[in-house]
């Protein structure tokens, strides 16, 4: 977590706030709201017609987040925020950007001028209008575009491909648009190169990817692609979880962005979001955290595992086997849940296995000894990495886990109604 600065107070009275304080931090979470950081954002959102029933606060269990300082009740709006409170394309193209992006051929992407306006508003730093929103976020990341090779390995077979395309997708990103950061040298105070590096273009990538919500929006002529992006300063504070029911979009008859719980919320409770029904690798992925018992979540089994498995039997037929299932559109998207093997999993099995009944090999992955050697020569940004991927990787332990136990126990049943042989 960032480095946040605590609001001063003196005298008698900043004892009794301070007692008072304390006993409403008693529990799971610990308000934030008296901090400085958030002191400053909620003065600058107020400005521009803000008001919220929700607070930040650090929470046990998910770090930080939103919780109600007051009952909140089913289809009630928890939050409700200006148009003029949002991060935009429109924002940037009429900021001191706009004329640098508009006169720019060929023309740049909605997400590129995003990052570009994140990174020069960082580079103002207190000059700039943003400010308040751009002190709070987070420093550093816990996506793959930040992952070294070393951290990259420990993932699962069937997303390291992904990640790998992340962190190059970023690198590309930077490496391309040279021309078009050393137009902006006038506006910055440093050396180009010093100020739109591809350290400070990551970070703002990781920003807009794993903190904007979806708010489409008309094509401009200026920009190339579907525009899609809005951060949205304060509401993004909101941290997920599968089973919470909103609704959110944006409201055109009141110009704000409105995000409504379905079940209502009690007081001092963690307000959530729903991203969507994503499973553990695509939070990873495409938000950098995993998410504790994600009924969404599976383990997806390679099928070089599989052909691993089947030499390791000794099966002749392993190749004819593997490409009667490519051909046959059986080889990918083979998954394990808690609730035991897919459809599609077990009838490639069944193939494999031919006359004989079997149930999935998987061999484990002893990532005990290679996290720990990593933990020992490491910063504090990849020690948050490794705990990210390992979460990961437990989870789909506890899935493999729960497999087992269904797969034995229908085993167990089967044998059980076989017929004696007499």
């Amino acid at each position: 977590m960032e480095d946040v600065t605590k609001l001063g107070r003196g005298g008698h009275r900043a004892g009794r706030a301070s007692r008072k304080r304390r006993r409403r931090q008693t529990g799971q979470s610990v308000s934030l709201s008296y901090q400085l950081q958030y002191v400053t954002l909620m003065r600058f959102l107020r400005k521009r017609g803000f008001a919220c029933v929700l607070q930040p606060a650090q929470f046990n269990d998910t770090g930080r987040g939103l919780q109600a300082h007051e009952i909140i009740k089913p289809d009630e709006l928890i939050i409700s925020l200006p148009e003029v409170c949002l991060i935009t394309t429109s924002t940037v193209l009429d900021s001191y950007l706009g004329p640098y992006i508009k006169s720019w051929k060929p023309h740049l992407s909605p997400l590129l001028v995003l990052c570009v306006f994140l990174v020069c508003e960082r580079h103002r730093g207190e000059d700039s209008d943003w400010f308040a929103y751009i002190n709070i976020l987070p420093a550093t990341y816990t996506c793959p575009a930040y992952f070294s090779d070393d951290v990259i390995a420990l993932l699962p077979a069937s997303i390291q491909s992904r990640a790998l395309d992340q962190r190059q997708a970023v690198k590309d990103l930077h490496s391309s648009h040279q021309d078009f950061f050393r137009s902006l040298q006038p506006i910055l105070s440093r050396a180009v190169d010093e100020v739109l590096t591809y350290e400070a273009l990551r970070w703002a990538w990781c920003s807009v990817n794993t903190r904007s919500v979806f708010m489409s929006r008309p094509p401009s002529p200026f920009l190339s692609g579907q525009d899609v992006y809005a951060l949205a300063p304060f509401l993004d504070l909101l941290n997920h979880r599968p089973d919470v029911q909103v609704s959110a979009s944006f409201n055109h008859v009141t110009a704000c962005y409105e995000i409504r719980t379905v079940a209502g919320i009690q007081r001092y409770q963690q307000a959530f979001i729903n991203y969507g029904s994503h499973d553990n690798q695509r939070l990873l992925i495409e938000y950098g955290f995993v998410a504790p018992g994600n009924p969404n979540s599976v383990v997806y089994i390679d099928t070089d595992l599989l052909q691993q498995v089947l030499r390791d039997a000794v099966d002749r037929s392993a190749d004819h086997k593997m490409k009667f299932l490519r051909e046959n559109n059986f080889s990918h998207n083979l998954t394990v849940s808690s609730d035991g093997p897919s459809w599609r999993l077990m009838t490639v099995l069944k193939v494999l296995a031919l006359p004989q009944s079997s149930y999935p090999h998987w061999k484990a992955v002893l990532l005990g000894q290679l996290i720990s050697s990593l933990l020992q020569h490491c910063d504090e940004p990849m020690k948050e990495q490794l705990s990210v991927v390992r979460s990961l990787r437990q989870e789909e332990q506890n899935i493999l886990e729960s497999c087992m136990l269904v797969l034995h126990d229908t085993l167990g049943e089967s044998s059980l109604a076989q017929p004696e042989q007499g």
